[in-house]
């Protein structure tokens, strides 16, 4: 019978040795625990023997059980501990390969474009105005001198929100920067009401919005309007100040400025500013840059001035434009599509 026995449990271990898998395991082990396994036979004969052969038989048959479990447990074990290894190799990490370092930040080649104009007009004594971007249909359009049903207004393809003003016009994301002009003068007259008042000189850059999209245009995009109001300021100013704007912030004084004619309901006369570069890949091209003129009586008087007295001019550009030129980009799109790609070259 012990032979017997130790047959069974070698047979057993060879089994479960085997296995590969659970499922194998538990295959191999109803061939001896199961209900009609080897083991299980064997206690079922018991039954014709006598009580002495019982205990001694039952003895020998519960050893031969045991064992054969440990065995079966062991194999489970080792399993167990064969697939936590695969896994933990599957999701290891190789400490040996560098981390990954984040990259240092930097400006968006707009931003350092209006960084840079403010610093230049700073430097020839201009202040800085910011102000809201859903503006009154009074700010926008009337006080420059564009009325209702104007013409004009049509350029501008505003974009209107769902809030009415008190004169029943709802309000518009600004299509231009040029109320702040008005809004600063207008604050200007207050702050030295009573007293002798400086010129009024201001630069006002800011996102503004109009319904056009191309490789050229965007429904949102930046502007810079400029104001200099005062006792004798000319068109003479307008082209000394815009010139030395333009060679500063090009850093080159190889450049050309041009006055064209054109029409703006809040200026007149009215006049679009070109510059040609007289070296590099634009040589010989003249590139319109801004618009400009003197401002038009009727806005010096809606900022709360005497046209008689006060008298200016006006300029309004684009810093996308200046920033495509400065840096060679065509396509204006490439500015806000968020691609770390091309914004990591501006670092």
């Amino acid at each position: 019978m012990t032979t017997e026995l130790d047959s069974i449990v070698g047979s057993a271990r060879d089994a479960f040795a085997k296995a590969a898998t659970p499922a194998d395991l538990e295959n191999a082990k109803a061939q001896f625990l199961g209900k009609s396994g080897r083991v299980t036979e064997l206690m079922k004969g018991m039954a014709q023997l006598s009580v002495e052969e019982k205990k001694t038989r039952g003895a020998a048959i519960n050893v031969a059980k045991q064992a054969i479990e440990s065995a079966l447990n062991e194999r489970r074990q080792a399993l167990a501990d064969q697939e936590l290894e695969a896994q933990l190799k599957a999701e290891a990490l190789d400490v040996s390969l560098p981390g990954r370092l984040r990259e240092p930040g930097g400006l968006h080649p707009v931003s350092l474009t209006m960084e840079r104009i403010e610093q230049i007009f700073a430097s020839m004594g201009f202040d800085v105005a910011d102000g809201p971007e859903v503006e009154s249909d009074w700010h926008s359009f009337t006080s420059l001198n564009n009325p209702p049903n104007h013409p004009a207004r049509s350029m501008q393809d505003t974009f209107y929100v769902d809030i009415k003003g008190d004169d029943g016009i709802p309000y518009n994301l600004r299509p231009h920067t040029s109320p702040m002009q008005v809004r600063y003068a207008q604050a200007h007259v207050k702050k030295y009401e009573g007293r002798e008042m400086p010129e009024v000189r201001v630069i006002a850059p800011g996102r503004t919005y109009r319904v056009d999209s191309d490789a050229t245009h965007s429904p949102m995009f930046h502007q810079c309007e400029g104001l200099w109001l005062g006792e004798n300021v000319s068109f003479k100013d307008l082209k000394v100040v815009f010139l030395d704007f333009c060679r500063t912030f090009f850093e080159t004084d190889d450049l050309q400025l041009r006055f064209r004619p054109s029409f703006f309901p809040f200026t007149e006369p009215s006049a679009e500013i070109d510059i040609q570069f007289q070296s590099g890949p634009l040589a010989g091209k003249w590139l319109e840059v801004a618009g400009s003129g003197q401002v038009h009586p009727n806005v010096v008087r809606n900022m709360g001035l005497d046209p008689e007295k006060f008298i200016g001019f006006a300029f309004g550009m684009g810093p996308d434009r200046l920033t495509m030129l400065r840096y060679g980009v065509n396509d204006l799109r490439l500015f806000f599509d968020g691609d770390i790609r091309f914004l990591r070259q501006f670092r």
